[in-house]
């Protein structure tokens, strides 16, 4: 396992790290195996976990602080999110920032995630959802700064909308950001444009999310892949998008090279982007973890098919079922 720095933080953390949802909020999640995952991910050298109140409200954090609990002797970070008080995903201009994220909610979770993870201080706090518009709010910048002095959090970060890397810009060059969530992928390079040279300027960190395209990118769906209504990959996959993600990824299969899997030259793109603190791919089965974490020691991607794979830039906007 290879290791970066979490922008000024100053955490070493596994370059490959591990995402939580999908141990609590998806149709196949399992306790059990959830907890196995976890510890493998421990054992094989991950130390940086991605949770949020919103897996679960709350279990996805106490699976992570029970692993960290069962590992007393390994520096384990942790990052969860506060979920927005309107319990609306993404962030809308229209919104208000003291309609989403008021000082009293933010920290009624912020001590609501620290018991489920059983921690004084969160490593790294996050906000779900985030607009620009709202950089300004003192009430922003004061929950920020007391959140920090009060010793309840060690580092500040966003986790930026779906396709709007740009809408978190501003946060981030005014100086409040430690660190910024992002999806990132071989169809998503657009927070290269704007976001990442801004993260670089002030040293934020870079954590990048959903490296497989929420499953796209493993080269495993078909036109007739379904899941359960309950299942948000329902409403995501719709025959619109399911078809065009299909289609993308087949054009793909022809440039993994012999002896990888789309999986690991997914993730192995990111690596080759030096900006990138860390990749939290969701992996629940233990054979994704130990392949996924594999991926972090094979390192960047020869520079050739790197190349190639970057004219795979797939320029996407929200819509209504992206969110």
């Amino acid at each position: 396992m290879k290791y970066r720095t979490l922008g000024r933080t100053g955490f070493e953390v596994s370059d490959i790290g591990t995402g939580l949802w999908g141990m609590s909020g998806w149709s196949d999640a399992d306790t059990k195996q959830a907890h196995q995952a976890l510890q493998l991910a421990i054992d094989l050298g991950c130390n940086f976990f991605d949770t949020a109140w919103a897996y679960g409200n709350g279990q996805s954090d106490a699976f992570l602080g029970e692993a960290m609990k069962n590992n007393p002797g390994k520096r384990i970070y942790a990052a969860s999110k506060i979920p927005p008080k309107n319990l609306q995903w993404p962030a809308l201009p229209k919104y208000k920032y003291a309609d989403v994220f008021p000082a009293d909610h933010v920290f009624k979770y912020a001590d609501k995630i620290r018991k489920q993870l059983g921690v004084d201080t969160i490593d790294v706090l996050q906000y779900h959802v985030w607009d620009d518009n709202w950089t300004d709010d003192s009430e922003f910048r004061s929950t920020v700064e007391r959140l920090k002095t009060e010793n309840m959090i060690r580092a500040f970060g966003l986790s930026l909308n779906r396709w709007e890397p740009a809408n978190g810009i501003r946060a981030v060059r005014a100086g409040f950001v430690d660190a910024v969530q992002v999806i990132y992928n071989i169809f998503d390079q657009n927070p290269e444009d704007e976001l990442f040279p801004a993260c670089h300027e002030k040293n934020a960190a870079v954590i990048a999310r959903v490296p497989f395209d929420e499953g796209s990118l493993t080269g495993t769906l078909t036109l007739e892949s379904k899941w359960p209504a309950n299942d948000w990959r329902s409403t995501y996959f719709v025959p619109e998008n399911l078809k065009a993600s299909v289609a993308r990824a087949d054009a793909l299969k022809p440039l993994v090279p012999a002896g990888m899997t789309m999986p690991e030259m997914a993730l192995r793109f990111i690596l080759n982007n030096p900006d990138v603190s860390t990749i939290i791919p969701g992996m629940r089965k233990l054979r994704n973890v130990e392949s996924n974490l594999a991926a972090s020691d094979k390192g960047p991607l020869p520079a050739p098919l790197h190349a190639q794979l970057r004219k795979h830039r797939w320029d996407r906007t929200p819509t209504k079922w992206s969110q």
